[in-house]
C-alpha cells in the first residue's frame, strides 16, 4: 500500500516539476520580462538564459522523480529547498514588491498570483514530506541525477533557442492596461497603431469593434496610442468601442512604427511581422473571418 502511494505522489510531483518547465518553455518571454520587472537583470539576453535555466533545472527534476536514483538523497532535498526558495521570492514580489500579477509559475497557460502559487508550493512541500517518509530506498549514484539535470538544461537550449531581439520594434511594449504583462514575441498578435485625434484610425476602431461584438479577439489585440489632445483614451474607447490591451507611447514611436499615414495594423507571428496594413481593412476582417 506504501509503495502504491509512494509512486502515485512521486508521479503527481514529477508531473507538476514537467508542466511547470512545459508551460515557461512556450512563453519563456513572459519569464524574462518578470525577471527583468523584479529587477533581477535589466538585460532581455540575460534573462533570457538565466530563463531557459529555470526550464531546464525544472524539467531535469522532474525527470528525476520518475527515476529510482538517489530520490531521498538528492532529489527530494533539492526539489525541497527550490521550492522555499521560490516560495520566499514569491512573497518578496508580493510583500515588498507590490507585485500581484501573474507570477509566472505556470507560465502564460494557468495565471497564478504569487499567493496562489505560494499555497501551491506549500501543498507540494507537504507532498515531499510524505514522499521522504515513505521512500524506503533508492538505488545510488549520484552521477545520474547530476547528469539529467545537466542534460534536461542543454535539451531546453536546444529546443528553445535564446531569440534575438534587437531587430524587434515591439520589443519595449511589455505592459498593457487590461492585460499585465504581455510578451508580443509569443504566439500570435495583432498589433493596432492608433492616434486618439485621427479620424481614420477611429474609423478603423469603429470597423474592429463592430466585426467583434462578443470581444473574442480580447487576449489578441494589443494597441499603441499616441494621445496628446483633447481625445484621452478613454474617450476614443468611448467613440469607437475599441477596448483592448493598450499603452501609450511617444510621438516618435508613434511615426516610427506609423510612417507619414496613420493607423497601421501589424500581425505578428513569434515575433515576425507577417502582414502589416495601412488602408484595405476589410482584407485585415476577411482574415479575422477565416481564422474563426
Amino acid at each position: 500500500m506504501n509503495k502504491k502511494l509512494t509512486v502515485t505522489l512521486k508521479f503527481i510531483l514529477g508531473a507538476l516539476f514537467i508542466f511547470s518547465a512545459y508551460s515557461k518553455a512556450i512563453s519563456p518571454g513572459l519569464i524574462e520580462i518578470i525577471l527583468i520587472d523584479h529587477g533581477i537583470t535589466g538585460s532581455r539576453a540575460v534573462a533570457a538564459l538565466l530563463t531557459r535555466l529555470l526550464i531546464g533545472f525544472e524539467l531535469g527534476l522532474g525527470i528525476l522523480f520518475f527515476l529510482p536514483y538517489e530520490t531521498r538523497r538528492f532529489t527530494l532535498p533539492l526539489s525541497t529547498f527550490i521550492l522555499i526558495i521560490f516560495t520566499l521570492y514569491l512573497f518578496y514580489t508580493k510583500f515588498i514588491l507590490g507585485d500581484s500579477q501573474n507570477c509566472g509559475c505556470f507560465g502564460s497557460m494557468i495565471a497564478m498570483s504569487p499567493i496562489e502559487s505560494s499555497l501551491k508550493n506549500i501543498v507540494l512541500l507537504l507532498l515531499i514530506t510524505l514522499v521522504y517518509k515513505l521512500e524506503k530506498q533508492s538505488k545510488k549514484n549520484l552521477l545520474i541525477p547530476a547528469a539529467t539535470i545537466f542534460l534536461s538544461v542543454i535539451i531546453t537550449f536546444t529546443a528553445f533557442p535564446i531569440k534575438a531581439a534587437e531587430n524587434f520594434p515591439f520589443s519595449k511594449y511589455t505592459h498593457f492596461e487590461g492585460a499585465g504583462r504581455i510578451d508580443l514575441s509569443n504566439g500570435e498578435k495583432f498589433i493596432a497603431v492608433f492616434n486618439t485625434e485621427c479620424e481614420h484610425c477611429q474609423s478603423v476602431a469603429k470597423m474592429l469593434a463592430k466585426y467583434d461584438k462578443n470581444n473574442k479577439l480580447y487576449s489578441k489585440i494589443f494597441t499603441l496610442y499616441y494621445s496628446e489632445g483633447e481625445v484621452s483614451v478613454d474617450s476614443f474607447k468611448t467613440l469607437t468601442g475599441f477596448d483592448y490591451p493598450y499603452t501609450k507611447i511617444e510621438v516618435d514611436d508613434f511615426f516610427d512604427l506609423t510612417g507619414t499615414s496613420p493607423p497601421r495594423i501589424y500581425l505578428l507571428e513569434d515575433g515576425k511581422i507577417k502582414n502589416k496594413w495601412d488602408d484595405n481593412f476589410e482584407e485585415l476582417i476577411e482574415l479575422l473571418k477565416k481564422n474563426e
